[in-house]
């Protein structure tokens, strides 16, 4: 037994468990990390595809609710049931209606039919279903694999051994304390495997606790019930709106509008923001309007929820997480730590690189393989090629800066929006950017 134990930690075993992991599984890490680097800054990309779905000018107040819903069930008459409009996080932003299961989609694990509205005068500018566009796709790919049901648990499963790979890797790292500063040195002047090699200890040093946090938590995002049953909580899975509540109410002539329900849902809570407004589906349908207080955590998904009754106009029941018990509260961390919401817009950024460095890993970590095999030869790195190409790069980065502001700054002027100072920064960093051509272009290669 005690041998065993002893050929379990034993660090050939570290080695193999590292080594065969990636080998088999790696590449799905890579791509788990490419795609939920993309889907992090997902509405800001899909909108630099989708370039109607920004408001030029916003002008005015927005319609009320109930205009804006009309708007949607006059696009889309035969689609009957609940609605849900989702706030928009910016004045530049549309309102999103969303049906979660129409016909087209109904047997996908989710697939459900986006409407964009102009808030400003109630136009539909797009109507379009989860994983036809770019940006869901890639959130697909990060979720399920585009696989459903089957591939919403593999990505828990490959959650779990990701972790594994990252305790693997940080314990075959470690040097020993005499020889602590070998493990960051850069041996460039050995070839460009040893290099290689290096930048993958490197990065997986400094990304280790981060990717094993993403990792930690894509794994209880799939599997729900692991949080439910440790923490104690119920209903508190990603997405979900709390019990299901219906209507006792007499149904009438004189039932409450979207814009009342919504300012009765506010009564308890005058401060927080709006974030959704599901509508009633039947009569014995309720409305259920989300709201986000400013102690909550969540930006996107928070769970402060009011119900009220469409018939009489009262509030039915209320979810306000501030009494959330310990579990609860701990339940609703997970979802913002795996976005990097909780650690606002610089966890996201590193959240980003992290996904970026997870991609990274497992290519060096496939060149070393291949260079130990015998696959692959190693070379010397002449460093006088790369900085050739080097200034190469630089120069041709800088033309592409310049384009890319002279577009930018060409939008602004046929967007007729004046922006004094944003200009005369815009300005300076032309002119920056054209002497750090020249001097580039100028040099003897």
């Amino acid at each position: 037994m005690q041998q065993l134990i002893q050929r379990l930690l034993s660090r050939e075993t570290w080695l193999k468990t590292h080594l065969y992991l990636a080998l088999s599984v790696g590449l799905f890490f890579a791509l788990m990390g490419l795609s939920g680097s993309l889907s992090i800054y997902r509405e800001t990309l899909d909108e630099l595809l989708n370039p109607q779905l920004i408001i030029e000018e916003p002008q005015g107040h927005y319609l009320s609710l109930d205009k804006i819903m009309a708007s949607v069930r006059a696009e889309h008459p035969n689609r009957y049931g609940a609605w849900t409009l989702e706030m928009p996080r910016s004045p530049e932003g549309m309102i999103t209606a969303w049906y979660d299961k129409p016909t087209e989609t109904f047997f996908e694990l989710y697939a459900p039919l986006m409407v964009s509205v102009n808030p400003y005068t109630g136009e539909v500018v797009m109507s379009r279903f989860w994983g036809s566009t770019t940006t869901t796709w890639l959130l697909d790919l990060h979720t399920q694999l585009n696989l459903d049901r089957f591939g919403w648990n593999s990505v828990g499963i490959l959650g779990l051994l990701l972790s594994i790979s990252c305790v693997t890797g940080l314990y075959l790292w470690w040097p020993g304390l005499h020889n602590i500063r070998l493990a960051f040195k850069f041996r460039y002047k050995a070839g460009m495997m040893l290099l290689a090699f290096d930048m993958h200890r490197f990065l997986g040093l400094f990304s280790t606790i981060f990717l094993l946090v993403l990792a930690l938590t894509g794994f209880l995002l799939s599997f729900p019930t692991i949080v439910e049953t440790f923490t104690g909580s119920s209903g508190m899975e990603h997405g979900q709106t709390g019990r299901s509540i219906t209507s006792t109410a007499i149904p009438n002539n004189h039932p409450t509008g979207l814009s009342a329900a919504v300012f009765v849902a506010q009564g308890p809570f005058p401060k927080a923001e709006l974030r959704r407004v599901t509508t009633p589906a039947g009569d014995t349908g309720i409305y259920r309007i989300n709201l986000r207080q400013n102690s909550e955590i969540n930006q996107r998904h928070p769970f402060t929820t009011v119900w009220v009754d469409r018939w009489s106009g009262q509030i039915k029941e209320v979810r306000n997480p501030s009494k959330f018990s310990k579990g609860e509260a701990i339940a609703t961390w997970i979802w913002p730590l795996h976005t990097g919401e909780a650690l606002g817009g610089k966890g996201r950024f590193i959240w980003f690189l992290s996904g970026i460095s997870l991609f990274l890993l497992y290519v060096s970590g496939l060149l070393r393989w291949l260079y130990r095999t015998g696959k692959l030869r190693d070379r010397p790195l002449n460093f006088t090629v790369f900085r050739a190409t080097a200034y190469r790069l630089k120069a041709l980065s800088y033309r592409v800066i310049l384009q890319l502001l002279m577009l930018f700054d060409l939008y602004l002027k046929n967007a007729k929006r004046h922006w004094p100072s944003l200009k005369i920064q815009f300005a300076k960093y032309l002119e920056w950017c054209n002497q750090q051509y020249a001097k580039i272009s100028s040099k003897k290669r």
